[in-house]
């Protein structure tokens, strides 16, 4: 038995849903504890591309149960549409799925509440996907939120919506001059939603803490980056849960002593998507190759992404708070043919230098990065399987930025493929937390 925690070492994107995937056949729960339909896993194999917003992508494994926990905002809407086009793609889903009754919905006005903030805030836009995000966990902790369990009692759903269009419906026609919301409309469009939903909403903080006593193997799927963490992210361009390793015990209701190991994913270049400071961000003809070559459009908006080099800054800030125990690093075949590499080593910021990230975001937009040239590598990476197989250069990249983000590396993703993966230790299988 061991339980692993899955996050995004750096702004997210990093690959996340591959590596899940990869290790979920060797799980018996996978559990997505905090976001919402905002993210996006893609995972290629044999049978196709798959695209995950909601769901667990541990579901193209029929023996692995996936839960939607606590921790998640869900759009019932968003959803049922993935169920449907996932079940178009040939992916069964039945009792190998359930939703938290304690996680929250998204309604339409949090949608409407998104967009319209947003669009007022002119230059100083977050960068936000629209999709109710933010406004549904702003709810949740203002204790006007309504639940996933919610919809199986309709008079309970109907009352809690009522009271809460009273105010937001003034909200929304005196400051965003946007139309009001029908209660009897909302309240019709989400008991068909409950009708469809009924089958999976259940207990998964009971279910999923009798299978860890039943010595199952758990694996929590996070989304977004650490540093797209509300707390411990480049706060205010963040998102609006906990996506380092922490969230994983309040997002699914198991006790932070159950969980064995954290595996961070990050790229072995670094991107971001939206606005916020990026200190190796490349402006040049050098990022906009490695978007290209690494298809950095957001498979949830399709946004472009950001791009630069690898930051051993951002890297170790990540090993420090989410605790991790490994890494598994993607995408390194998207260096292929780069004749030089960079990687930041340090941030200067007033004429003094540092190792450690600041907490003020003034402080990070005005820092430089102080970097590290490595020569690169001619012959190509993509698909290989084995350590040994890498160019000697590769492997001197690897092996500095482990030292540098003070983290074995575990994984190396060589290609978007499944297969195409380097497994030096497989994280899951180790029965207890790594020491460093």
């Amino acid at each position: 038995m061991s339980n692993l925690v899955v996050i995004g070492a750096q702004w997210g994107d990093e690959g996340k849903g591959k590596i899940v995937d990869i290790l979920a056949r060797d799980a018996d729960v996978v559990v997505r504890y905090q976001g919402g339909s905002n993210a996006g896993h893609t995972v290629i194999n044999q049978n196709g591309t798959f695209i995950f917003h909601l769901i667990p992508s541990g579901i193209l494994y029929r023996g692995t149960l996936c839960v939607i926990g606590n921790g998640v905002v869900v759009d019932p809407a968003a959803l049922i549409e993935e169920m449907d086009h996932l079940g178009g793609q040939g992916v069964h889903i039945g009792k190998n799925f359930i939703i938290s009754q304690r996680a929250h919905l998204i309604l339409p006005y949090h949608k409407a509440i998104d967009k319209a903030s947003e669009q007022s805030k002119g230059s100083r836009r977050i960068g936000t996907t629209g999709r109710g995000i933010g406004p549904s966990y702003a709810d949740k902790m203002s204790r006007i939120g309504i639940r996933v369990g919610d919809l199986l009692n309709p008079k309970t759903f109907r009352t809690k919506l009522e009271e809460n269009l009273i105010e937001i419906n003034w909200f929304l026609e005196q400051l965003y001059k946007v139309e009001r919301f029908e209660v009897e409309k909302v309240f019709q469009q989400y008991m068909s939603y409950a009708e469809r939903l009924k089958s999976h909403i259940a207990d998964a903080v009971t279910r999923v803490n009798k299978m860890i006593d039943n010595r199952k193997t758990i694996l929590f799927e996070g989304a977004q980056g650490t540093h797209l963490d509300v707390d411990l992210g480049t706060y205010p361009y963040v998102t609006s849960s906990s996506a380092t390793a922490g969230g994983a015990a309040t997002g699914s209701g198991v006790g932070p002593t159950k969980i064995d190991a954290v595996l961070g994913v990050a790229k072995a270049y670094t991107t971001r998507v939206g606005s916020g400071p990026f200190p190796t961000e490349l402006s040049d003809e050098v990022g906009r190759g490695l978007q290209e070559r690494g298809k950095e459009y957001g498979s949830t908006t399709g946004r472009p992404r950001r791009c630069g080099w690898f930051d051993t800054v951002v890297m170790r800030h990540a090993t420090k708070v989410n605790g991790l125990s490994s890494l598994a690093l993607t995408k390194l075949d998207v260096l292929d043919g780069c004749k030089e590499l960079k990687v930041c080593t340090a941030y200067r910021y007033q004429g003094a230098l540092s190792k450690d990230m600041p907490a003020d975001l003034q402080a990070l937009q005005e820092s430089e990065p102080v970097y590290k040239r490595f020569k690169g590598w001619s012959a190509s990476t993509t698909g290989l399987t084995t350590y040994g197989r890498l160019p000697v250069e590769a492997k001197r990249y690897l092996e500095y930025i482990a030292e540098q983000a003070e983290c074995p590396i575990d994984m190396v993703s060589t290609g978007s493929k499944r297969d195409a993966t380097i497994i030096l230790k497989n994280p899951l299988k180790a029965s207890s937390r790594r020491k460093r």
